[in-house]
């Protein structure tokens, strides 16, 4: 009778620690699964984007950045510039990019696939813009870079639209302020160049590479390995210190 008591002592005890422990195990191995496959699944491919743009919408806000009433503004705009000009503009904004790509990357290959020849895009602007690292690409065709120079270009992303993102996180007015710089230049007027700032601004980014992120990741998965380790490992010792000190 002692025995049997002992014995359905020590199985509720075992029952008890592996139950504790399948749990663990199950919360590590979704962490696992989260981090190796979350981040891919909610990526944006520019095969994510139409196959053509819009005769009618000049901004794609995949991101939800951009108010309704201030994306109606920009496509009024945007429209009316290519109405006076002959040069069009469109803008993207992305949530998430998939590893390894840019800002830049994926305007290129947006206008490639939306241009597939020099003659289509050659009066053609994509701005593209990542909202998880803020950064911005923009591409032109060749028409458009006689007055879109490449300075001026790489001053509209990194300065005209940089600031008011890294001030206070406003994109509304980033693209505000890039509308109103491109439709100057493109119209043949003097560039008006940058915003003056009251303040030293860091246009570089502070936000984590895709090197960095890759670190992260890779230290993370080792963790969740440790755990697995641990579940396993901790059972079985206790297991066989219980039966050491109840012999």
């Amino acid at each position: 009778m002692v025995t049997q008591l002992l014995l359905s002592k020590d199985a509720m005890f075992l029952s008890s620690i592996f139950h504790s422990c399948r749990w663990v195990v199950v919360v590590a191995i979704a962490l696992a699964i989260n981090l190796t496959m979350a981040s891919p699944a909610n990526a944006t491919g520019v095969y994510d984007m139409p196959l053509t743009p819009s005769a009618d919408s000049w901004v794609i806000d995949d991101a939800n950045q951009i108010t309704r009433l201030n994306e109606s503004n920009l496509n009024k705009e945007l429209k009316q510039l290519a109405e006076a000009t002959g040069q069009e503009v469109r803008y993207v904004t992305i949530h998430r990019l998939d590893y390894g790509e840019t800002a830049q990357s994926f305007a290129e290959q947006l206008f490639d696939r939306w241009f597939s020849t020099p003659e289509a895009g050659v009066n053609q602007t994509v701005v593209v813009l990542d909202d998880v690292t803020n950064n911005i690409g923009l591409k032109s065709g060749d028409e458009t870079t006689a007055l879109l120079s490449p300075d001026i270009a790489e001053s509209i992303t990194q300065e005209t639209m940089k600031a008011p993102l890294l001030k206070s996180n406003s994109y509304n007015r980033a693209f505000d302020d890039a509308t109103e710089r491109l439709a100057l230049v493109l119209a043949g007027e003097p560039d008006p160049g940058p915003p003056i700032m009251e303040e030293t601004i860091n246009v570089e980014g502070t936000f984590a590479t895709a090197e960095e992120t890759e670190e992260n990741r890779t230290i993370s998965t080792w963790v969740v390995v440790v755990l697995l380790i641990l579940a396993t490992v901790i059972p079985m010792a206790t297991y066989y210190w219980y039966l050491s000190v109840g012999g």
